[in-house]
C-alpha cells in the first residue's frame, strides 16, 4: 500500500509539474538543436557498451513546443532504452526527419491527422517487450521495472505531453527485437524564429567544488556525471540530512550548492538557510519542478538563482559558470 501511495504521489507531482507550464512558454523551436544538446548530456551518462547513433536532419523544420518538456521526453525515452540494454549493451539510434502524413497513414494511428510533421524516433536493440505489455505502456501506474528501481518520468506523462503539443506517439516492439518509439509533432509552416545561437556543440567547462542535492537518483547521476565531465568536483547527496551533515563537517570544501526544492525532511528553502548559517557566503542554486518562486523571495533565503526542473544542460552549466565567476570576483 505504501508503494502504491508513493507512486501515486510521484505521478500527481509530475502531472502538476507539466500542467503548470503555461502555453505561452511554447515557442518556435528547431528540434534538431534540442536533440543535439540532449545527446551531449546522454553521452556522459550512458555506459560505453551502448553506442549512440544520431541521424538528425538539420532541415527537419520547426515545431511550436516547450523545449524543457521535449528535452525531458527524449532523456526519459533514452533512459528506458538504456535500461533495456543494460546487461548486454547495444545500439541507441535517435533520428529526426520531416514527414508528410497522408490519409492512409493517419487512418492507422488514431491520434494523427494528415499534415506536415517532424518525427523524432528513438530505437534500441534491447530485450523488447511482448504485445500485451505494449498495450499497457501508457497506463499511469504500469511499469516493467523491478521494485525499488526508479521509473523516470513515466510513459503516461510522456504520452500526455506529446498529445498536449498536438502530436502523436507510436511504439513498435517484439521480445528480443528491441523497441522503437516515434513522436510526431506538427511542423510549422514557416522557418523558426528561434535564435540559432542557441545551437552549441560544447557545454561550457569550469572549475569548482559543488554539492549537489536531489532525492531523484536519476537526476543526481546525470547531473554529477555531466558536471564532472565539465571539470567540476561534484559531491552528490540524495538526502537533505546527509547533505547538511556533510556540509557542517567541511563547509569550506564547497564553492557552490545546488539543491532541489522538494526533498524529504527539509524544503530547499530550509536547507538553504541552514547552509547559509554555517557559511554565510556560500552561493546556492535552487531547482524546482513546481511554479518557480520569485527571485527576490528566493534571495531572502540566501538563494542566488532559481532554475526550473527538468533543467536544460546548457542552462545549468552556464548558470554555474556565472555564479562561480561572481563569487570569485567578490573574493578578489
Amino acid at each position: 500500500m505504501l508503494q502504491v501511495g508513493t507512486r501515486a504521489r510521484d505521478l500527481v507531482q509530475q502531472i502538476l509539474t507539466f500542467s503548470r507550464r503555461a502555453q505561452a512558454e511554447r515557442t518556435p523551436l528547431q528540434l534538431h538543436t534540442l536533440v543535439k544538446e540532449a545527446l551531449l548530456l546522454l553521452r556522459t551518462s550512458l555506459p560505453s557498451t551502448i553506442e549512440i547513433r544520431p541521424r538528425l536532419d538539420p532541415h527537419s523544420g520547426a515545431v511550436l513546443a516547450d523545449a524543457t518538456q521535449l528535452h525531458q521526453i527524449l532523456v526519459n525515452l533514452c533512459a528506458n532504452s538504456e535500461h533495456a540494454m543494460r546487461q548486454r549493451g547495444g545500439l541507441l539510434e535517435v533520428s529526426l526527419e520531416p514527414v508528410e502524413v497522408d490519409a492512409t497513414l493517419a487512418a492507422t494511428h488514431l491520434d494523427l491527422c494528415p499534415g506536415s510533421y517532424v518525427r523524432l524516433t528513438v530505437r534500441d536493440t534491447g530485450h523488447g517487450v511482448p504485445p500485451e505489455v505494449v498495450e499497457r505502456l501508457y497506463e499511469p501506474f504500469f511499469t516493467t521495472k523491478e521494485v525499488g528501481e526508479r521509473t523516470g518520468l513515466g510513459l503516461s506523462i510522456v504520452h500526455g505531453i506529446v498529445m498536449s503539443h498536438g502530436g502523436a506517439i507510436t511504439v513498435q516492439s517484439q521480445p528480443g527485437q528491441g523497441t522503437t518509439f516515434a513522436i510526431y509533432l506538427p511542423r510549422l509552416d514557416e522557418d523558426s524564429t528561434a535564435d540559432d545561437e542557441t545551437e552549441h556543440i560544447a557545454l561550457p567547462h569550469g572549475q569548482g567544488r559543488i554539492l549537489l542535492v536531489d532525492d531523484e537518483e536519476a537526476l543526481v547521476y546525470l547531473g554529477q556525471t555531466m558536471l564532472t565531465r565539465l571539470g567540476y568536483e561534484v559531491t552528490a547527496c540524495t538526502s537533505s540530512q546527509e547533505a547538511l551533515a556533510l556540509f557542517q563537517t567541511s563547509p569550506h570544501n564547497f564553492d557552490l550548492v545546488i539543491t532541489d526544492y522538494t526533498i524529504p525532511h527539509m524544503t530547499g528553502e530550509s536547507l538553504a538557510q541552514a547552509f547559509r548559517q554555517i557559511c554565510p557566503d556560500i552561493p546556492i542554486i535552487l531547482t524546482t519542478g513546481l511554479s518557480p518562486m520569485a527571485l527576490e523571495q528566493a534571495k531572502a533565503f540566501g538563494i542566488v538563482t532559481v532554475l526550473s526542473k527538468p533543467w536544460m544542460a546548457h542552462e545549468l552549466a552556464r548558470t554555474i559558470q556565472r555564479v562561480l565567476a561572481e563569487r570569485r570576483s567578490e573574493h578578489v
